[in-house]
């Protein structure tokens, strides 16, 4: 009989059209789904052999694929829980039936703990997890094509930025030191709130100036080297000087830090007359005095630790007086004889 009972499952042993044979549990005690079960798989197998007919996958087995790719990734667990999001919305589906319409139905609209709309950014990483587990299927040959869902359009970049004099006055009305020193090494290096607050003594090289963002802690998963300026330098030799800490930044207590203080800095913004600023504005604030100082934006992309030239991108139209030397490289009035303006032709 190909159909037994062990333990409190029903298991099957199936031999296949082609003489394979197939032995396992059909995760069900009950006999008459665990029937329906044994006669599904056995006409999927046959339509497979006979008539070369693509086995049907599950939206699970899909899933699975989905977080065995992603596993070394930091966001790991953001993508854990979209899988268990979607699960809730597919499981137990073959991949195959599920169409672009019904996934662009199923991306989150409000976030159920808040009853707040979820942004337009986050339902678009909704819709590129999901999109990551089709795709993976479809390599796989598990799927003729991948279902074809739009993605919603997210509002213009933001890039908010202060001149130098506003970013001094800022700093100078931080109520607390190592917020002051947290401040001035963003502004001074660009460095990511993540990536200054997990920073080591172990990844500082005084010698060749430089910080190293290890992979675990970098936004991208992969380290980067964090140049250090001058005035970088003399911050980090100052808190060297009294810091017996293993991170770099630390409270007076000489704690670890893992957050900046809102309400110091958000008091400090108001101080300065400085309105709609968030601390990774800082980040921002150092990407466009390089542009506006002539760095190229490929060497900005390399300083900033960017994955590509087009997130430098919307720096670009703070360098215009630096391009204008160029624009006056390609002229062809004053070589000309011919009277564009109305005056009097020049001589050849």
């Amino acid at each position: 009989m190909s159909i037994k009972k062990r333990g409190e499952y029903w298991h099957i042993d199936i031999v296949t059209p082609d003489g394979g044979r197939i032995r396992q549990s059909t995760g069900t005690t009950d006999k008459r789904q665990a029937l329906e079960y044994h006669d599904r798989l056995k006409a999927e197998l046959w339509d497979t052999v006979k008539l070369n007919k693509k086995p049907q996958r599950l939206f699970e087995e899909a899933v699975i694929l989905f977080l065995k790719d992603g596993k070394e990734q930091k966001s790991f667990r953001v993508k854990q829980a979209r899988a268990e999001y979607f699960l809730s919305k597919f499981a137990g589906r073959e991949l195959s039936s599920i169409t672009g319409e019904e996934i662009l139905k199923s991306l989150p609209v409000i976030v159920e703990k808040t009853c707040k709309k979820v942004s337009n950014a986050t339902i678009n990483r909704y819709r590129a997890d999901i999109m990551r587990m089709f795709s993976l299927a479809y390599k796989l040959d598990w799927i003729d094509s991948v279902p074809f869902v739009p993605r919603v359009k997210e509002p213009k970049v933001r890039v908010r930025w202060i001149t130098k004099e506003k970013a001094a006055l800022l700093i100078q009305n931080l109520r607390l030191q190592w917020m002051k020193d947290v401040c001035f090494f963003a502004l001074s290096t660009g460095a990511r709130m993540s990536e200054i607050f997990t920073l080591t003594w172990n990844n500082v090289d005084l010698v060749n100036r430089v910080a190293t963002v290890t992979n675990d802690n970098a936004k991208s998963g992969k380290a980067r080297a964090l140049l250090l300026n001058h005035d970088a330098i003399e911050l980090i030799r100052k808190l060297r000087f009294k810091n017996n800490c293993d991170f770099v930044f630390t409270r007076s207590t000489l704690k670890r830090v893992y957050d900046i203080d809102r309400r110091d800095f958000s008091d400090a913004c108001e101080l300065s007359g400085i309105e709609d600023f968030h601390f990774h504005d800082l980040r921002h604030t150092w990407a466009s005095w390089h542009v506006q100082a002539g760095t190229p934006l490929y060497t900005l992309k390399n300083l900033g630790g960017w994955e590509t030239l087009e997130m430098v991108n919307k720096y670009a139209h703070l360098n215009a007086d630096h391009m204008l030397e160029f624009a006056n490289n390609v002229t062809f009035t004053s070589q000309s004889t011919i009277d564009f303006f109305g005056t009097e032709s020049k001589t050849a």
